[in-house]
């Protein structure tokens, strides 16, 4: 199996625990002299199975992306450690962007006139620049996604 593969089953179990959890929250309290809807003793068994599944899938995937050589000696996981750090830079960058082009609008002279403290279109372009350098990482993590496989 490619780790692209685990990947995609990981996030299918998350989907399912999600899904499970909304069911056992339906079947959880019931008016007296009613049924549940579902069996909570069947969705806790189908939850313990998954919760099994998706132990083994996170750990291949962790076990892959640590030993798996990326780029320039770099593993996966460093890769993807980058790729967070840029995310949450843009992030950061974004919110500074909107908090500092709203100055507001004045509807007379003696109302108080906000002024930005950055250069709003510099950290603008920068943030374009830091997105331009997300998407490139994501491809070639996806890349070597595909490529890579899974280790057991």
């Amino acid at each position: 199996m490619k780790l692209a593969e685990a990947l995609i089953l990981r996030a299918d179990c998350q989907k399912r625990l999600a899904q499970l959890q909304q069911r056992l929250v339906r079947s959880a309290v019931i008016q007296e002299g009613e049924a549940p809807p579902e069996n909570p003793q069947g969705l806790i068994a189908e939850v313990d199975a998954i919760v099994t599944q998706l132990t083994r899938l996170v750990q291949h995937i962790n076990k892959t992306n640590a030993l798996t050589v990326f780029q320039n000696e770099a593993t996966i996981a460093d890769a993807l450690a980058t790729r967070d750090i840029l995310l949450l830079k843009q992030r950061t960058y974004t919110a500074l962007v909107d908090a500092a082009a709203n100055t507001g609008t004045r509807y007379s002279v003696s109302e108080i006139k906000l002024l930005s403290t950055v250069n709003v279109a510099e950290i603008q372009t920068q943030t374009d620049h830091l997105a331009r350098e997300i998407r490139q990482l994501d491809t070639q993590i996806q890349q070597a996604n595909w490529a890579v496989d899974l280790m057991e």
